[in-house]
This record gives structure tokens, sequence and C-alpha cells, in this order.
């Protein structure tokens, strides 16, 4: 951008993290003309947002980054990713594994992986760069949005040389994290819930922890449950394979990177005294935080501008990206003249509630029921009764992971008389408002692979899809149809599946209305 110049674009995005670059993509490869606004040159190196799940894996599987994120691992080629957790200590003789997300890996048309934030910052970057509908605007940051009924616009600042410009658009999105200045340019409130705590955040690198590691080969992150910390975590995870590490857990509201004794905190957590070296190290505030909406008029906010949360499970980074992938297709639809009044605004009716159950149901859930059975169960209290509660502990451990199914029942695009959540189940079975799970089309090739970039019809061998086609065409609705293979038919139960831009299914069952329910999915 030359100085002083001014750019238009349909679509705005502040902030060029994951979030921000996967809606970019999302957009750019249905050729939407879209402009991102990036303070910084380079990801910034602080390992989060590691735990990507299988669904996660899937949206890179649909902006062509596969191969190329599973090319940039930082662990060795046979860790696996799974948890561990352990009552006082790491070297406890009570532990469990936790949250094993490859339990599910069969209903997903991809596997989870572990990789840190900044790698996956660099090859979604390097996708974006590929798009030709796409600017990238590094080392500039916005100062100012303002909007009227026709158009958004952002003021922006070069942090290289001081220079000022305009970006005007037909949309402005907020990824700029949790301190957006979108989300308060556009006067959107948050919810916030507070649990005063302040929580360390360190980054070593350390030869003694790979050797005491060495007898949890399998685990890639770790939370230790110490009954002094009420509920609240002391969590490692695995940066990479040379011995680098994260940890984080409640400290001293008083502490400082001057007073803090990390080595006496993390030999607690450890159970043995280890040598050392900080690569990182800061402090957060353990709160969550909700945005009241996610949209005001033509500004959208996702990712951490619109929802954070404590670092924990990987649900922040998952979320966000879930978030792009959703307001992704219905800007498109928009853009490209086929979507309905309702279409926009379903966007906060679907993913903020998920969020809101994300928090409730998995997040602050964990803190509370660590908190109620560290305070039941002691083994120098009752030895019995806490050998068997672990155990129960130790045998429900998959559930979680089962339990987490982000779905849209009874959004205004699905109907019924289900609210989204974050909680559901794994099936296989075609559920509208869930997401397809994999099948084989007719041809012998996978579903997943074939589906189109709008929606697409699945229809059991010997289903017309005649009827569809005509509905799709009159609505101007971008319709693939993909027969699909007797075994997978069957597996879906329905003989005509619509499924979404996004994967999720918008309808499936016999008998339809074609033209009702292709005018409910896109917001008629």
């Amino acid at each position: 951008m030359t100085p002083l110049q001014n750019h238009q674009t349909r679509v705005a995005i502040v902030g060029g993290g994951p979030v921000g670059v996967g809606l970019a993509i999302t957009l750019a490869q249905r050729g939407i003309e879209v402009v991102v606004i990036e303070k910084y040159l380079e990801p910034q190196p602080v390992p989060k947002g590691q735990n990507l799940t299988q669904r996660t894996a899937e949206h890179f599987r649909r902006w062509g980054i596969e191969r190329e994120l599973y090319a940039a691992k930082t662990m060795a080629e046979d860790q696996k990713s799974i948890g561990m957790n352990s009552y006082g200590s790491l070297l406890s003789q009570y532990h469990h594994p936790w949250l094993q997300r490859g339990t599910v890996g069969e209903f997903y048309a991809a596997q989870n992986l572990r990789l840190p934030q900044y790698r996956t910052e660099q090859v979604l970057r390097d996708r974006l760069a590929e798009l030709p509908s796409a600017v990238t605007l590094f080392e500039w940051s916005a100062e100012a949005i303002t909007q009227s009924t026709d158009s958004a616009s952002v003021e922006i600042l070069s942090r290289a040389n001081g220079e000022r410009a305009t970006v005007v658009a037909d949309y402005i999105i907020g990824a700029d994290g949790s301190t957006s200045i979108v989300r308060d340019a556009a006067a959107i409130t948050q919810t916030r819930a507070d649990h005063d705590r302040l929580m360390v955040l360190l980054v070593f690198r350390s030869k003694d922890f790979d050797d005491v590691m060495r007898q949890y080969p399998d685990a890639a992150f770790l939370n230790v449950m110490n009954p002094e910390l009420e509920g609240y975590w002391q969590f490692f995870g695995r940066v990479d394979a040379r011995e680098t590490w994260f940890f984080h857990c409640p400290v001293d509201p008083s502490s400082t990177k001057e007073t803090i004794d990390l080595g006496s905190i993390l030999a607690r957590a450890i159970g043995r005294e280890i040598d050392f070296s900080v690569e990182y190290l800061g402090f957060w505030d353990l709160r969550f935080t909700l945005a009241d909406t996610y949209r005001a008029g033509r500004v959208f906010i996702a990712g951490d501008a619109a929802h954070s949360h404590p670092p924990y499970g990987g649900y922040g980074i998952n979320s966000g990206l879930e978030d792009a992938r959703n307001l992704g297709w219905k800007l498109t639809a928009e853009i490209e003249g086929w979507s309905g009044e309702g279409l926009l605004d379903s966007y906060d009716a679907e993913r903020r509630p998920v969020f809101a159950s994300t928090r409730d149901g998995f997040i602050e859930k964990s803190i509370f029921s660590d908190r109620a059975f560290l305070e039941q169960f002691s083994p120098t209290k009752d030895l019995e009764a806490f050998e068997k509660a672990w155990g129960e502990r130790a045998g429900a451990t998959s559930s979680e992971v089962d339990r987490f199914e982000p779905n849209y029942e009874g959004s205004p695009l699905i109907g019924g008389i289900g609210t989204p959540s974050a909680i559901g189940s794994h099936r296989f079975e075609a559920r509208a408002g869930h997401r397809l799970t994999p099948g084989v089309t007719a041809l012998g090739v996978e579903v997943f692979g074939s589906l189109g970039s709008g929606f697409t019809l699945l229809t059991a061998p010997g289903q017309s899809a005649e009827q569809f086609e005509s509905a799709a065409a009159q609505l101007r609705v971008p319709l693939t149809v993909i027969e699909l293979d007797g075994t997978s038919a069957a597996r879906y139960t329905q003989p005509l599946v619509l499924v979404r831009p996004d994967e999720y299914v918008a309808w499936a069952g016999a008998n339809p209305d074609p033209a009702a329910i292709l005018a409910k999915a896109i917001g008629r």
C-alpha cells in the first residue's frame, strides 16, 4: 500500500492470527476480495493453541494445508498427542489418561495434531499468500472503525514508518484478540467472569524434565491436581522434540518476574527438583469473557475478540477456527447474492451459545469438578475411598471427549427444539445441525474430499436429486450432488442429506420440500 492510499475491498479483517487468516482463506478460496490487517510482521513465538482437534484438521483439509501442517510438526514423528492427569504431582503413583481425542477419530475425516500456534500461523499465512483476491498488510494496526448503512471503514497506521491509510469494506471483522479495538469501536459489550487468580505461563528447556517424562512417553500434555489449588490446574505441555515445555499454574498475586520462585513451583508440580532454563515468562489473570453479541451492523467479531478463556485443552483456537468457517460461508453467500436476510445474524445465533456451553460444560466445569473431588477425597484421609473414586475418574476419561461435539440444533437455519451447544455425542448417522461424519461415494472416493464449495446434496442409491437441483437454481444456491455408496447411505440412515459449506448437516430425511429446506438453510 502506498502512502495515504485508500483501499476498497469486500471484507477487511483486523487481526492476522489463525482465526483472521483462516477466515480470509475461506473467503479468498471463493474469489472474495479480502484485506487482512496484522500488526506483527512475524508470528509471535509463544507456544499456545497447540491442541488441535480432528475438526480443526478438517478445516485445514478444506483450506488445502493439511499436509503442510503435519510437515510443520515440532514433535518427534512417533510422539502421540494424548494427555495425562495426576494427583499431587507428576511423580505420584496416581495418574490416568486424559483428553484422548483419538478415541473419536473414526468420526472425522482428519486426525488431531499438536502444533505450536506460531507454526500454524505461518502455514496459514503462506496459504493466504497464494490466493490472488487476498491482500495482507503486515505491520499495520487498526486505529479507528466507522460504519454506515452501506459500508464500513478502518483507519490504519503503519508501525514501520507512521503512514496512515483507510480501508473501506462491505464488512469489517475483528479477529484482533481479547483486547479487540474492533469490538470496542463497535460498542459490543462483554459479560466477564473473574476467578481472581494470577496465573504464570512459563516456557522452559530441561533435559532433567525430559528424563522425568520418559516414564510417560505417550503424554504430550499433563495436568496435576493439587489439593492446595482448589481445582485450578498445574499444566505441562510438550512444545517440541528438543526438551522444550510450557507450564502454567496459579501463583501468589504479588508475584513478578523478579520475585517468583519458579524452581520451587516446578518442583512442587513435578515431585522433584529439576535443572531448567527459562525461554519465556509471563502472567495473566484467570477469567472468562463472552461478547453479548457477535455482530453490530457491518462489524463482526470472531475468536478471542468474541470469547476468551484460560488456556485449557485447546478450546480457544479450535473454537475460533470454527467461528471463521461459520462466518466465512455466510459472508460469501451474502456477497455472492444468494443469502437470506437472516443468514448473517445466524452467525451469532449459532456460535455464541456453543462457546457459552464450552465454557460452562467443559472448562469451568473442570475447575468445579476437580475442586469437589479434592475436597471429598484424599489418600491420607481415606485411602480406600480415594482409590475407588480415582479409579472411577480414570474410567470416565473418554466421556469428555465424546461429549464435546459442537452442534447447531435449534438454530434459525436448522429448526427443531434444541439449542446450539458444544455438548452432544459422536454418532455416524446424519443429523440436522451436526457435523457430517465420513462416508464414501458411489465412485468409491471419500465424501469429505468430494464436497462442493457451496451446499452439497448426498443421495442414497436410486434417489433423485432433480427437485433439489431445480429449487437450488431458482434460489441461486450453489449445489453439488453426490451419490453415496450403499454402506454410507445406510450409515447416515437417511436417503437424502443436505450439507452446508461448513460440513454441517442442514437437513436429512425423505419426502422433502426442497425449496422450503434450502430457503431455511440460507436464512430466508
